[in-house]
């Protein structure tokens, strides 16, 4: 049906996803460098919308104030 009809464009950027697995695969294979992309790549993310979203949903639906308070593991 694709090779026919690709209404939804599946195959319209194919060649260049194929292009990057192959990368990200042979990244892979280098276990130092993908965690040092991998803990970029966290470092620099930014705030959840739902991180938002739960304090604004704690305020205006709980009357109370978001904490930062650590919760402890259940091992310790």
């Amino acid at each position: 049906m694709l090779m026919n009809h690709d209404r939804f464009k599946v195959f319209a950027d194919y060649e260049a996803y194929v292009k990057c697995q192959e990368k990200v695969s042979a990244l892979y294979k280098n276990q130092r460098e993908w965690t040092r992309m991998a803990i970029r790549n966290i470092a620099a993310s930014g705030k959840f919308s739902s991180d938002r979203t739960i304090a604004q949903y704690a305020r205006e639906i709980w009357g109370c104030e978001p904490s930062r308070n650590r919760i402890p593991a259940p091992d310790e």
